[in-house]
Parts: C-alpha cells; structure tokens; sequence
C-alpha cells in the first residue's frame, strides 16, 4: 500500500508532521482528518526498486525545476483564477485544464507559469505545491488557499471565492489611483509653471528694474526676486523637481528594514485626511484576506499568519501578530485585537460577535465591505476637495507674483516721464 508523507495542523495551531498508509490521497486526507489535524500538505512517497542484492532502495527522484517565472499581472492572474475555477467546477481533470488555460494565453510570463505548473502536476506534485515555486507569481496566500481547496476536496469552490477576492481588491485599487490622477497631474504641472516662471520670466523683470535704477524695491518684490535667484542660481529648480523623486527613494530605503517598514508606515497612518484613508484600506485588506481564508476553511492561526505576511502594512501587521500569539495561549480574536488600538471600536465588536455567532468569516467579510465602500465615499471627497484647494492655492502664487511684479510700476513710470521732460 503507498505511503503518505503528511504536513498539518492540531487543534492548538501546531504544525505536526508524519506518514500514513492509504490506497489514495482522499484516503490519507480521511487518516490525517481522523486524527484531528488539519491537513496543510500530503505527497505521497517515492516508490522502491529492489536492487540486485534482494534489498529495497529509493528510486532517485526526477531533478526539480529550477526556472522561477517572475511577478505576473494581477488582473491576468484573477482571470485565470476564475476559469480554472470554472473547469473544475465542470468535473475536468485539473491537468486537462491547466493544459487548456495555458494554450489560451498569449505569450507572457503567465504562460509560463501555467505551463511549469501543469509539468509539475503531471510529475506527481499537488497544484500547490506547484504554484508554490513561483511565489513571484502565486503569493502565499494564494497558494495556501488552494492547498486547504485541495485537502478539502472543494478546489473549485476555494478558486472561485479566491477569485472574487482579487477582484475586490483590484476594483479599490483602481477606484484610489484613479480619483488620485487628476490632483497629481495638476500639482505636477503647477510646479513645472512655477518653476519655470521663477528660473526664466523672473530674472527678467530684475533686469529692467537694475536698468531703471529701482534701488529701493518693496519688500515682496524683493523677496520675490531671492526666491528667483534661488531657483535659477543655487540649483532650486533641481531640488523642487527632484523632490518627490528623493522621497520615493527615501521610503523605498527605509523599507529595507522592518524597522523602516513600521516608520514609514505610522507616518502615513499619521497624514491628515489621507492617514484615515491608508487606515481603512489596511483593515478592508485584511479582514477581506482573513475572511476569505477561513471561509475556505484554512485553521485560524495559519489564517492570521498568512494574513500578516499580506497586510501590506507593518503597523496592522505587528497588530495581528500579538493577535495571533494570545490566540496560541487560548484567548478570543476580539481582545487581543483591542488591546492593539489600531482599530476602530466597531471592528473589534463586529468580530466579537462573529466569534459568539460562530460566523467569524461572514462578519470579516462584511468588516471588509463597509471599510471599502467608506474608503471610495472618502477618496471621492478628498478629490472634491482638493480641486477647490489647489485653485485656492494656485491664485495665491499667481497673485503673489504679479503684485510683486507690479509694486514697482508706479516708480518706473515716474521715472519714464521724468527722462520724457
């Protein structure tokens, strides 16, 4: 009878690992799920000849695959995740059907991987365990979700919630770049005006007044002068472009660390207006995340781990990993998460309730759905907002300039008249 190597966990979160004997993987799922485990990953052992001498030797395995694709599109990967979905939920063979899904690709990375994928499952590995070499490709918690899809026999079921997932996810990453274009484009192109009405309009007019012999300038157009020359002598113009590009390499140094991680990522919670909306994208994220992995039916503690690992902020992600260390000691989800105080209130009782109710990934998803429809109602102000702003701000400068410009016409022209006579 074959034997199969298994990885799961026990009632308290533990990962627990062994071997048992069963004529199919569903048997051996059976075994592990008898002894009250949750199976994470079974594989079957590698059959034995027997040499020459009469004894059994391992059959040396087949040399792994080293290629690794890389990153791939999400909204292609989300594509393709819903119609594998839908071929295993018309009963095809899940090899048949990678083969399928791979020829409709076009050529690209995703192809790719579809293919060393269907290779590896045609070699004997599970769909995870295939998925799981290109974690460019497939993150962990993708992978994760079709292993507990795959141990509990509802493939389908996971990819299809998988899915639905992603989209979410894409749909408010769209609706956040997409309302934040406009502003961008308009501060971009005001900097641009600014910068090139100070480095070579500017000068200009200094030279008429020099001309002139305007010595005594009013204040505001001499202070509209040094700004000039700054811009135009002491290389301003290179440090207001440049700007945004030296905090965008800052931020992306200082991620290098975990300490870095968290600095940056309590600072942006800390922006006013925008923290609330990077606060509320984090929790939607991983409610959303947490909800949808254990409705798949993944155990709690690996939930939370993957969950953390995916935050996609280091403040939540600390948050849930204190979460998850009183839940090993044997406390609830709702006081631990409390305690943390990186949420609102009404999170901490919704899931209080979830976990009374038994209905923990439904209040999770439900978290997730009212953090995202506040997220948009938020963006949607911020830019109504910003539009009156930035013309606000915008007429100060102009105005700035041109009463600076003009404070000294009335001398010039008296200066005129007086050469006329």
């Amino acid at each position: 009878m074959p034997t199969y190597y298994y990885e799961a966990m026990n009632s308290v979160g533990q990962t627990v690992k062994g071997e048992v004997e069963a004529t199919s993987t569903e048997e051996a799922v059976s075994k592990v799920r008898s002894m009250g485990h949750f199976p994470t990953k079974i594989k079957q052992r590698a059959a034995k000849k027997t040499t020459a001498t009469g004894r059994a030797e391992a059959r040396p395995a087949a040399p792994a695959k080293r290629r690794r694709v890389g990153s791939v599109s999400k909204k292609k990967l989300t594509q393709f995740t819903r119609q594998l979905s839908t071929l295993q939920d018309a009963g095809l063979p899940l090899l048949r059907s990678l083969r399928i899904l791979e020829e409709q690709q076009k050529p690209g990375m995703l192809r790719v991987a579809i293919r060393l994928v269907a290779d590896d499952v045609e070699g004997g590995s599970t769909l995870s365990e295939a998925m799981a070499k290109h974690p460019k490709a497939f993150d962990k918690l993708y992978t994760s979700m079709v292993a507990a899809g795959e141990a509990g026999g509802v493939l389908d079921i996971v990819l299809r919630r998988l899915a639905d997932f992603m989209e979410a996810s894409q749909r408010l990453k769209r609706r956040i770049i997409g309302a934040m274009v406009y502003p961008v484009f308009v501060i971009v192109a005001a900097l641009g005006i600014v910068t090139l009405i100070m480095t070579f309009i500017i000068p200009k007019f200094k030279k008429i007044f020099e001309s002139f012999g305007v010595g005594n300038l009013p204040s505001i157009t001499r202070l509209l002068l040094r700004i000039s020359s700054w811009f135009r002598d002491d290389y301003g113009w290179a440090i207001v472009l440049s700007l945004p590009l030296g905090i965008f390499l800052l931020t992306k140094l200082l991620r290098q660390t975990n300490s870095g991680t968290y600095l940056v990522d309590k600072i942006k919670l800390k922006i006013p207006v925008l923290g609330n909306i990077f606060a509320k994208t984090a929790v939607a994220r991983f409610t959303r995340t947490l909800g949808t992995l254990l409705t798949a039916g993944v155990p709690i503690l690996e939930a939370i781990n993957i969950t953390r690992e995916t935050a996609g902020n280091e403040v939540y992600a600390r948050a849930l990993a204190k979460v998850h260390d009183n839940i090993r000691e044997g406390e609830n989800f709702a006081a631990p998460l409390r305690q943390t105080k990186v949420v609102e209130p009404m999170v901490v009782n919704m899931i209080d309730v979830g976990e009374e109710t038994g209905d923990l990934d439904k209040m999770l998803n439900k978290i997730a759905d009212t953090y995202d429809e506040e997220v948009q109602t938020l963006v949607a102000a911020l830019v109504s907002m910003m539009e009156p702003l930035m013309v606000i701000i915008l007429g100060v400068i102009v105005g700035f300039i041109v009463i600076a410009i003009f404070m000294p016409l009335p001398y010039l022209m008296t200066q005129m008249e007086s050469q006329r006579r």
